[in-house]
């Protein structure tokens, strides 16, 4: 159930998108606004058929000082600047994980082209091996393992749980195996195993990301902040400011509610959100240059001398 509900709520973010969800929100709270603006105005009271007493009730319910919001909002900026920068924080280190990446895959391919000597076809299949992992860790962490995309995994019995390290273990076996046949020595070994350990740490910090978010108490709590904050709002502001009242509580409710949602959007940067990471491209990035580098070689080494 949890998870159905999950699936309805990703959709209609997706149609609405961040910044319709966060309009929509404030235009809901500045329909309620207009509730303490009627009880301000006790002509509107009396059209609605209300005796004079009960509109003079009415009237002097839920009145509230201007100034309490200036302390509570002092504190909710406070804890909104702390939830914005961690779910930042936990986006940008997520960037930086694949940037390295990339990096690592290109470095990758250059060393296992100048340390073997093997023909195109064989440096094309190194090349769909590397570009394998990036590709595998995108699904993996989206919960999503395409095993179409590597059907010689389902012809293995038990299939692999985490394909990410069932690849860097099958490159970790064709480097040792060029080591065992003499096509590397040790020192171009440990040259090339300095990129092929950097692919299970980004993994390991990619999923550090994915499974460990911000505290739920924590994240409850800022709402419940927010809500009472913006439920209280308008009270606080209607004997000043009467009819506008409205537009300035959808204003900072705009303001409000979207520093929650952005950063609830930007906690999970791998999933397939506007505000998530673009991982598709950059597994095509990745292929892109990984085949250039290895297909160029081996069509200059298939040349007649």
């Amino acid at each position: 159930m949890a998870a159905d509900a999950e699936l309805n709520l990703s959709l209609v973010e997706k149609k609405l998108g961040t910044l319709g969800r966060i309009s929509l929100y404030a235009g809901l709270v500045g329909a309620y606004s207009l509730i303490p603006v009627v009880k301000e105005n006790p002509g509107w009271l009396h059209d609605l058929g209300l005796s004079e007493t009960l509109s003079d009730e009415i009237e002097q319910f839920g009145d509230l000082s201007s100034s309490l919001h200036g302390i509570l909002g002092l504190v909710l900026g406070l804890l909104l600047v702390f939830r914005t920068n961690s779910s930042y924080s936990r986006w940008w280190e997520a960037r930086k994980l694949w940037g390295r990446l990339v990096n690592v895959t290109r470095n990758m391919a250059i060393k296992f082209r100048e340390f073997t000597n093997f023909n195109r076809d064989e440096l094309r299949e190194l090349a769909g091996i590397i570009v394998a992992f990036p590709e595998a860790l995108r699904d993996h962490l989206r919960e999503d393992d395409d095993f179409d995309m590597f059907p010689e995994l389902e012809q293995i019995d038990p299939p692999p749980r985490h394909i990410p390290a069932y690849i860097a273990d099958l490159i970790y076996r064709r480097v040792i195996g060029w080591k065992r046949s003499g096509l590397i020595d040790g020192d171009e070994l440990r040259i090339i195993d300095t990129e092929v350990r950097e692919l299970m740490e980004i993994c390991g910090g990619c999923e550090r990301i994915r499974r460990t978010r911000l505290s739920p108490s924590y994240r409850l709590f800022v709402r419940h902040c927010i809500t009472l904050y913006l439920c209280t709002l308008p009270w606080g502001l209607v004997e000043d400011f009467a009819l506008w009242t409205v537009p300035l509580t959808v204003i900072m409710a705009y303001f409000m509610i979207g520093i929650e949602v952005i950063a609830h959007s930007v906690e999970e940067p791998f999933g397939l959100d506007e505000d998530d990471l673009d991982l598709d491209g950059l597994c095509i990035t990745i292929r892109s240059t990984v085949n250039e580098i290895l297909d160029r070689f081996g069509k200059q080494k298939d040349k007649p001398v």
